[in-house]
C-alpha cells in the first residue's frame, strides 16, 4: 500500500467498502424479497382457506336445511357442508391445477380424505397440540417448492357425532354408500384432521429474484457512478493540485529560482497550503539572491 499512488489507495479502499456494501445489501434485499413472496403465498393460503370455509357455512346455513326431508330417505354428499367446501375448492383449483386443498383425515368416511404421507406428521401435531392454530411449512413438488398452510378439523359439535360416532348410529343412507368400517368412533372436542392447503411458491420467488436482479444492476450503475464521479473529484481537488505542488517543491529543492507561480486560489486545506509553499519558495528567492550579490 505504500507504494500505491494516493488515487490508488482511494481506490483500493472505495472498492472494498463498494464489494462489502453490494453483497450485504444483496444478502439484506434477496431475504426481505424472499420473504415477501413467502408472506404474498401465505396470504393466498389463507384466502383459499377462508373460501373453503365460506363455502360450508353457506351449505350447512341455506343447503342442508332444504334437504332434510329427502335425507331421511336419500343421503346426499352435497347437504355435508365439507363436501360442498371441498368440492366448491376443487372446482375453482381446476384452473390453478399447482394448488391443492384437502380435508385430511386419519380416519375419514369418504377414502378420498384419507391423509397422504406428508399430511399425517401434520395432523399428528395438530391433535398433540390443541391449541394450535395453524400450521405453516414448505415442502418440494414436482412443480417446484409449494407453502402449505393447515388448520385443525376439530369436532365441536355433537351433530357431528350423527354421522360419525357409532356405526349403528349413523343414518343407513350413509353407510349404504360409504359403509361402517370408517369415519366412526371420533370424539367431541377431538382432532380428527387438517383443512390442508398447498399453494406453490414458484411464480413468485421466480418474481422475487427478478426484482433483486434488477436491483443489484441498479446498485452497480450508482456504484459506478460514484467511482466515476470520485476518481474525477479527486483528481481536480486533490491529487492534481497535489502534484503541482510536489513540482514546484522538486524545483525550488533543485536550486532552480524561475520556478512556476504556485496556483493559490481558493479556502480548502491545499490552498492554504500551496499559499504556505508560495511563501517559502518567495523567502528563498530572495535569500538566494541576496547570496548571489
Amino acid at each position: 500500500m505504500k507504494r500505491f499512488s494516493l488515487a490508488a489507495k482511494f481506490n483500493l479502499v472505495f472498492l472494498a467498502v463498494s464489494v462489502f456494501g453490494f453483497c450485504a445489501a444483496a444478502m439484506v434485499v434477496n431475504a426481505m424479497l424472499v420473504d415477501s413472496a413467502r408472506e404474498e403465498t401465505l396470504q393466498h393460503a389463507r384466502l383459499l382457506m377462508q373460501s373453503s370455509d365460506a363455502a360450508g357455512k353457506y351449505a350447512g346455513a341455506h343447503v342442508t336445511p332444504l334437504l332434510e326431508n329427502r335425507l331421511k330417505f336419500e343421503f346426499l354428499p352435497e347437504a355435508v357442508p365439507t363436501f360442498a367446501a371441498i368440492e366448491h375448492l376443487n372446482q375453482l383449483l381446476k384452473a390453478y391445477p399447482n394448488y391443492s386443498y384437502k380435508q385430511a383425515t386419519l380416519n375419514p368416511t369418504n377414502p378420498r380424505n384419507r391423509a397422504a404421507a406428508w399430511e399425517r406428521p401434520l395432523v399428528e401435531q395438530l391433535r398433540a397440540a390443541p391449541g394450535t392454530a395453524e400450521l405453516v411449512g414448505e415442502r418440494g413438488t414436482e412443480a417446484g417448492p409449494a407453502l402449505y398452510l393447515a388448520r385443525p378439523i376439530r369436532i365441536s359439535n355433537n351433530a357431528c357425532l350423527a354421522c360419525h360416532g357409532r356405526p349403528e348410529d349413523a343414518p343407513r343412507t350413509m353407510t349404504d354408500i360409504y359403509g361402517s368400517s370408517n369415519g366412526f368412533g371420533w370424539k367431541l372436542g377431538e382432532t380428527v384432521g387438517a383443512h390442508v392447503v398447498s399453494v406453490p411458491m414458484t411464480v413468485p420467488l421466480e418474481r422475487a429474484r427478478s426484482l433483486l436482479v434488477n436491483y443489484l444492476w441498479s446498485l452497480l450503475g450508482v456504484f459506478a457512478f460514484l467511482f466515476l464521479t470520485l476518481n474525477l473529484m479527486v483528481h481536480l481537488f486533490v491529487t492534481r493540485r497535489i502534484g503541482r505542488l510536489s513540482r514546484v517543491a522538486d524545483e525550488i529543492s533543485l536550486g532552480r529560482s524561475g520556478s512556476a507561480a504556485i496556483d493559490t486560489r481558493g479556502g480548502d486545506e491545499l490552498a492554504g497550503l500551496a499559499k504556505s509553499f508560495d511563501r517559502m519558495r518567495t523567502s528563498l528567492n530572495s535569500a538566494m539572491k541576496m547570496l548571489d550579490e
